[in-house]
């Protein structure tokens, strides 16, 4: 077994040894392209997206040194027809760039290190093949192809890290697309190439505006094309995960859920496009592990990197982001973006580069972007609290934080004049006519509450839906607070209709510490009122 060639199916053995979901018949679609104008393909998707398992999955399967037929013939991919045609008939080359940026990101040589690493595996595996002293990668991929015949797969894991982490370093990034160039931008690249897969965060970086290696299909979270369904769990994947350890599929999707992509049969004529639901697959299985939903994406994200481009300062980057935080979509220019994370120098570029990070949905057709869930929303919010560039912002989810503890007080006079101060400053006159107005000023005003509760908007009561609902996270001795919103009625008729409705009932499962908040505005006074009770036990 080599290090980059001949590695074997043992990678990807050790996921299906655990609880895997099945996403094999992505196999089908890469045999589709292999040996044809198509067969260079460069898919990007966020960090623990499953981009390494499905790499690892196309090593074991392509690899001819070993046989994986017992691994794939319990999966869906042996039902296709194309499954025995490619199974384990190809010399794979496998190479996993975060190995080197990991090991060698002081070395200006570190693309000449990994250059000559991967030829000396190669060479190994093929003695008996004749190389020049000058030969380079492509060099002795093109004289084994002569000698032998045989075409090679080629996957290259994160093949962007080196643009990530060494975006500061341009001698090393030209050197590193010329070497991409070489190999995948020549005459000759069909002629030693069944089939080549790259994973990454980021899509292939543009010069000018044409992509530097402009043969490749990309398929990215703002263009998913044909896979778009087959990196992430999708509704069926989650349900199915749900009902089997006893979890809520519907909290599930409150928390990880969002990523909606257009996704279509590719084999049909016409293919019809559909929505699809997208999850992160990293945080739905830590759930499942952990046999609660929380927010994981911090366990594995350098919450940083959010923190360093919420700060930026561009024109339009604070009212983007309030937009935002408020549930609202906001438009993106996501062709303005160059793939390159060191050339950000505007909104739209910094909120497409969010995009391909996670923080973002993307819906290709509306071209607007929105916080797809629980858990992305959390990150944002602990990114605006420690916010310097956005002061406004940040002291909004601190006031909110002070808020809590007004309410959790039961002061409904100084939570009426918080919600009263946020209304009048950060509402927009044309939306300040009703009682959607007030449900957006309630939500911005407990934005701090996300760090204690599940939010819960129109909970159904079998009377009707309570305004706002925020359920403490679990071993939490926070009330359950039910919030029900007036526009130009007395606040009293808000607690009314909540005790009318029996929404205490419908909570008392959770816990018999209850707060019922009414909030009222009087459009004439431009008032606020606020009345909070407590609910005894019987």
């Amino acid at each position: 077994m080599g290090a980059y060639i001949n590695k074997g199916n043992a990678g990807f053995t050790g996921y299906t040894n655990g609880e895997y979901v099945d996403k094999t018949m992505m196999i089908a679609y890469i045999n589709s392209t292999l040996n044809t104008a198509n067969r260079l393909t460069c898919v990007t998707r966020p960090r623990r997206f499953g981009k390494s398992m499905a790499a690892n999955m196309l090593c074991a399967y392509y690899d001819k040194s070993c046989d994986s037929s017992a691994l794939f013939d319990r999966f869906a991919i042996a039902k296709d027809a194309s499954y025995k045609e490619h199974l384990n008939k190809y010399p794979v080359i496998y190479v996993d760039v975060t190995n080197f940026t990991t090991k060698y990101q002081g070395h200006d040589d570190i693309i000449d290190i990994l250059q000559t690493r991967v030829m000396a595996d190669i060479r190994k595996a093929y003695p008996s093949v004749d190389y020049d002293d000058d030969s380079d990668l492509m060099d002795i991929l093109c004289a084994i192809s002569s000698h032998t015949g045989e075409k090679f797969i080629i996957i290259i894991d994160e093949w962007d890290a080196l643009c990530r982490e060494l975006a500061d370093r341009p001698a090393i990034m030209n050197g590193y697309v010329n070497l991409l160039r070489r190999m995948f931008k020549s005459g000759d690249t069909p002629i030693v190439f069944a089939g080549v897969y790259m994973t990454g965060i980021l899509p292939i970086k543009k010069y000018g505006t044409q992509s530097a290696l402009n043969d490749f299909r990309e398929c990215s979270m703002t263009n998913p094309g044909a896979m778009g369904g087959f990196l992430g769990f999708n509704d069926e994947d989650v349900r199915t995960l749900a009902m089997k350890h006893g979890m809520d599929f519907e909290e599930m999707k409150r928390w990880y859920d969002g990523y909606e992509m257009d996704t279509f049969d590719w084999r049909a004529d016409i293919p019809e496009k559909k929505k699809t639901s997208i999850y992160n697959p990293n945080s739905v299985m830590t759930a499942i592990r952990e046999r609660h939903c929380d927010n994981y994406w911090a366990l594995t994200e350098a919450f940083e990197s959010l923190q360093q481009y919420i700060d930026c300062d561009y024109d339009g980057v604070r009212n983007t982001l309030d937009k935002l935080i408020r549930g609202e979509a906001v438009r993106i220019n996501v062709l303005r973006f160059g793939n390159d994370i060191s050339s950000v120098s505007d909104n739209d570029e910094l909120f497409t580069l969010l995009i391909h990070f996670g923080y973002l949905s993307y819906d290709r057709n509306e071209r607007v972007a929105v916080l797809p869930n629980q858990e992305i929303r959390e990150e944002f919010v602990e990114a605006l609290r420690g916010s310097r560039s956005h002061k406004e912002l940040s002291e909004l989810v601190r006031q909110s934080d002070r808020l809590l503890d007004s309410l959790w007080m039961m002061d409904g006079e100084t939570v009426a004049q918080g919600v009263e101060f946020i209304h009048n400053h950060k509402v927009a006159p044309n939306f300040y006519n009703n009682e959607q107005a007030l449900r957006s000023v309630v939500r911005m005003a407990f934005l701090g509450a996300i760090d204690y509760y599940i939010e819960i908007q129109e909970l159904p009561s079998g009377k009707g839906y309570a305004d706002l609902v925020f359920i403490p996270r679990r071993n939490s001795r926070k009330p359950i607070l039910v919030i029900e919103l007036k526009w130009d009625e007395p606040v009293n008729t808000a607690i009314d209709k909540i005790r009318e409705r029996d929404y205490p009932e419908v909570l008392r499962p959770f816990s018999d510490n209850i707060l019922l908040v009414g909030v009222s505005y009087d459009k004439d006074t431009k008032r606020h009122t606020c009345k909070i009770e407590q609910v005894t036990k019987e």
